[in-house]
């Protein structure tokens, strides 16, 4: 399956799935909607993300228990510092001049995808001028194995409230699923949809807007 086809194929699974019943953040607590996890439950026949999801369908654990079975290890102490230093820098070095924002939160790392660098006007396929770019994290995830990763969709307020949400499940689902076909274990992988709901900027002008719709990577050290 070609790159393309397999971020179509389960955008559309995405796109198709049923019922809005909620599940729980295992990171902030909220009870949210489980469009998200049901749209790519329902396109992972595959295989794609089902591991993660049924491993962590109640809690974190699931996520946990997953890697340890896995054979990843967990970090400690200050070697939890140095391993994301290192690892925020080669992202830093690889990602520049990609549109790609590259920050530090305590220990962890946040990846900030622009939609107009990812994806076209209203579309949920990742455009192929940034599969370069999506390489490079990928090659970098797998390099750095220690970590969880949290692929959240964003949207603008432009729109319905509901399209807006699955526009940005049908899109972090795209991320997670091409991440996943470049070697990343989908068992490290947690992915969701905001919608419009945790915006960044002022959605009263352009400029705002296009900051809101965006595709966000989390990468957390993983301590077991």
């Amino acid at each position: 399956m070609s790159r393309k086809t397999a971020g179509l194929c389960l955008g559309l699974s995405a796109a198709l799935a049923l019922g809005a019943c909620t599940t729980t953040d295992p990171y902030t607590g909220e009870r949210v909607r489980s469009n998200a996890r049901t749209g790519v439950l329902a396109g992972a026949a595959g295989g794609a993300l089902l591991g993660y999801l049924t491993n962590t369908s109640k809690s974190e654990q699931g996520r946990k228990n997953a890697l340890i079975g896995a054979g990843v290890g967990a970090l400690a102490g200050g070697a939890v510092g140095l391993y994301m230093d290192k690892q925020q820098a080669k992202m830093r070095q690889d990602l520049a001049g990609s549109g790609v924002d590259v920050q530090r939160q305590g220990d962890n790392i946040v990846l900030n995808m622009p939609s107009d660098v990812t994806f076209a006007v209203d579309q949920s396929d990742v455009q192929s001028r940034f599969y370069p770019t999506l390489d490079k994290v990928a090659d970098t995830l797998v390099a750095y194995p220690q970590t969880t990763i949290d692929v959240v969709g964003h949207a603008d307020s432009t729109g319905a409230a509901d399209y807006n949400q699955r526009l940005s499940e049908r899109r972090a689902a795209s991320v997670a699923d091409y991440l996943i076909s470049r070697g990343v274990l989908r068992d490290r992988l947690y992915v969701a949809g905001r919608g419009e709901t945790q915006p960044i900027a002022s959605n009263a002008t352009e400029a705002g807007r296009a900051q809101n719709r965006r595709v966000e990577i989390v990468v957390r050290p993983f301590t077991g």
